[in-house]
């Protein structure tokens, strides 16, 4: 038909009636999609980290490599088509690690120091969360800013980035 009855939650049990019309011209997007995971897709740069060394250290990083990327300005590529996501990190020296991966789907990952592991990215209220082999990974837009904080134990590792 025409014509979609919706009810509207008001007592009584009134209703309202849209055409057609209006129906296609409204966001049909499903309750369960939250439309704000769209911010991840662009460019970022790396603007300030907290915790970097006590977190690479964790990960027995060795303490040349530390020091190249205290203060580098990493650059992250996101790219999203629905709920499939490429996460391009590019490191110093041109080292890049490339993700690709669809939310609550298991996917082939790799991590910086070139292991690979199954993971399952999930997606609440917006956040991406991810279980790494050694931490606890999580991505989300504040404020305009990608916020990705990487946790293991005690160990917070937090790197804000703006977009470029």
């Amino acid at each position: 038909g025409l014509f979609k009855t919706l009810k509207n939650g008001r007592r009584g049990g009134e209703s309202v009636t849209l055409r057609q019309s209006q129906l296609t011209s409204a966001s049909l997007t499903p309750p369960h999609t939250n439309t704000t995971k769209m911010a991840f897709a662009g460019k970022w740069e790396t603007e300030s980290q907290e915790g970097y060394d006590a977190f690479c250290k964790l990960l027995s990083i060795p303490d040349d490599v530390i020091a190249k990327g205290r203060d580098y300005k990493m650059v992250t590529e996101i790219t999203q088509d629905g709920n499939t996501f490429s996460w391009t990190q590019l490191y110093p020296a041109n080292a890049k690690v490339a993700n690709t991966f669809s939310v609550d789907k298991e996917a082939d990952m790799e991590t910086i120091g070139g292991k690979k592991f199954k993971a399952t990215v999930h997606m609440d209220g917006g956040k991406l969360s991810v279980k790494f082999p050694n931490y606890h990974h999580t991505s989300e837009i504040v404020g305009g800013k990608l916020i990705e904080t990487s946790t293991s134990g005690a160990v917070v590792f937090k790197r804000t980035s703006k977009k470029i």
